[in-house]
C-alpha cells in the first residue's frame, strides 16, 4: 500500500521536524487498534466456520475464505505497522521488515480484489448459466482458481522486494527512518496506475455489469420449475395439486435464498469500492501535484476506510446470512444446546435435473440451501417422490453462503 513517501536520490537536511500531536497519536492508535483486532477476530471466525462446518464448504464460501485470508494480511501487514508509526513517528521494523511488510500489503490488497472478482463471476455463471455451472461451479474448481489467484498475485508482488527500502530523512533536530521506495516517484507511478486499473477499476466495472445481469435474472425472471417433477405429477394425478403447491413453495424459497446471497455479495463489492475510493483518489490526485497533499488527519481517514473494508466483511455475513450467523453462534458457544421442538430432519430440496447426477461436489445452480423441516406424516409419505436418494445426498453439500 502506498505509504505516501518518495525516494530521494540523496539524503539532505530538511527543516525542523514537528511530531504529531498527542491527540492525534491517541485517537489514531485507538481507532486503528480496535478496527484491526475486531477485523482479525472476525476474519479468523469466517475461516474457521467454513473449514469446520461441512455444509458451509461451497464454491462461494471458498472464495469468501480467500477474501478473509487477504483481509487478514492487509490488517496485519498494513494496519498494525501503521499503529507503531502513529505512536513513534518513525519506522521501527528495520530493512527486512520494510521489504516483507510492503510485499504482504500489496499481496493482500491484490488477492482480495481477485477474490471478489472470482466470486462475482461464479455467481454470474451459477445464476445466469445454470447448465454450464454444473461443470464450472464446483468445489474442486473453486480451489484451483483460488490457488491460481494466490500464486499469480504472489509472483506479481515479488517486485516490491526490489522496489522497497528504508530511507533516512535528516531534519535539523532529528533523523527519521521511513519505509519508502528505491525508485524515484516518476518511475513508480506507472506501476501504481497499472495496479489501479487491473486491481480496482477493471474488477469494479466487471462486477457492475455482472451484478446487473444477475439482478435481471433474479428479480425479473422467475426460476424455472423442475421438469422431472412435472413428469412425476403426471403419473400420480391425485397428488398433482399438493405437489404443485409444495413445488411452488420450494421454488419461492430457492429464489429468496439466492437473492439474499447475491445481495450479501453485492454489498461486499459496494463497500470495497466505497471504502477504497478516498485512498485511490488521493494517490491519483497527488500524482499530478508538484507538492503532494499529506494532511495527517485526512491520511488517517483514508487508512481507516481501508482497514474497515478488511474488517467489516464478517459483520456483513453475520447480518445478511442466516447460515453464517448460526455458525458464528456455534463457534462462540452461543447456540442452543437443545430444543423442545420435535425432531427435525435435514432434507435437501432440489428443482433441477442435477438431482439425478452422481457429482460429488455441490452444484449451487441446481440445488438450494439445506432447509430444516419438521417431519410430518404428509411429508414422509411423499419423500420418495420429493427427495434425493440417500446415497447421493450423503455425498453432496447443498448450500449457498
Amino acid at each position: 500500500m502506498e505509504n505516501f513517501t518518495t525516494a530521494p536520490e540523496i539524503n539532505h537536511t530538511l527543516a525542523v521536524w514537528i511530531d504529531n500531536s498527542l491527540q492525534y497519536k491517541v485517537i489514531s492508535s485507538l481507532l486503528l487498534f480496535v478496527i484491526c483486532v475486531l477485523g482479525v477476530v472476525g476474519n479468523v471466525m469466517v475461516i474457521l466456520v467454513v473449514l469446520t462446518t461441512k455444509h458451509m464448504r461451497t464454491p462461494t464460501n471458498c472464495y469468501l475464505v480467500s477474501l478473509a485470508v487477504a483481509d487478514l494480511m492487509v490488517l496485519c501487514a498494513a494496519g498494525l505497522p501503521t499503529i507503531t508509526e502513529s505512536i513513534f513517528g518513525s519506522w521501527v521494523f528495520g530493512h527486512y521488515g520494510c521489504l516483507c511488510i510492503t510485499y504482504f500489503q500489496y499481496l493482500g490488497i491484490n488477492a482480495s480484489s481477485c477474490s471478489i472478482t472470482a466470486f462475482t463471476i461464479e455467481r454470474y455463471i451459477a445464476i445466469c448459466h445454470p447448465i454450464k455451472a454444473q461443470f464450472l461451479c464446483t468445489l474442486s474448481r473453486a480451489k484451483k482458481i483460488i490457488l491460481c489467484v494466490w500464486a499469480s498475485t504472489s509472483l506479481y508482488c515479488m517486485m516490491w522486494f526490489y522496489l522497497s527500502d528504508i530511507q533516512e530523512e535528516v531534519y535539523d533536530n532529528i533523523t527519521i527512518v521511513t519505509c519508502g521506495y528505491r525508485v524515484p516517484r516518476k518511475f513508480y507511478l506507472p506501476i501504481y496506475f497499472f495496479d489501479f486499473g487491473v486491481f480496482f477499476v477493471v474488477p469494479l466495472m466487471l462486477s457492475a455489469v455482472l451484478y446487473g445481469l444477475i439482478a435481471r435474472i433474479l428479480f425479473i425472471n422467475p426460476l424455472p420449475s423442475d421438469p422431472k417433477d412435472k413428469k412425476k405429477n403426471g403419473h400420480n394425478h391425485s397428488n398433482t395439486k399438493r405437489t404443485s403447491c409444495k413445488n411452488s413453495r420450494h421454488s419461492s424459497s430457492t429464489a429468496s435464498s439466492r437473492r439474499q446471497v447475491t445481495k450479501m455479495l453485492a454489498v461486499v463489492v459496494f463497500l470495497f469500492a466505497t471504502l477504497w475510493m478516498p485512498y485511490r483518489t488521493l494517490v491519483v490526485v497527488n500524482s499530478f501535484l508538484d507538492r503532494a497533499y499529506l494532511d495527517s488527519w485526512f491520511l488517517l481517514f483514508c487508512r481507516i476506510c481501508i482497514y474497515l473494508n478488511s474488517a467489516i466483511n464478517p459483520v456483513i455475513y453475520n447480518a445478511m446470512s442466516q447460515k453464517f450467523r448460526a455458525a458464528f453462534r456455534k463457534i462462540c458457544g452461543c447456540g442452543r444446546k437443545g430444543s423442545d421442538k420435535p425432531a427435525a430432519y435435514s432434507v435437501a430440496l432440489t428443482y433441477s435435473v442435477a438431482k439425478e447426477t452422481s457429482m460429488v461436489e455441490s452444484t449451487d445452480p441446481f440445488t438450494t440451501e439445506l432447509e430444516e423441516l419438521t417431519a410430518t406424516d404428509d411429508l414422509l409419505s411423499e419423500q420418495k417422490m420429493m427427495f434425493l436418494d440417500p446415497d447421493v445426498y450423503g455425498k453432496e453439500n447443498f448450500s449457498d453462503a
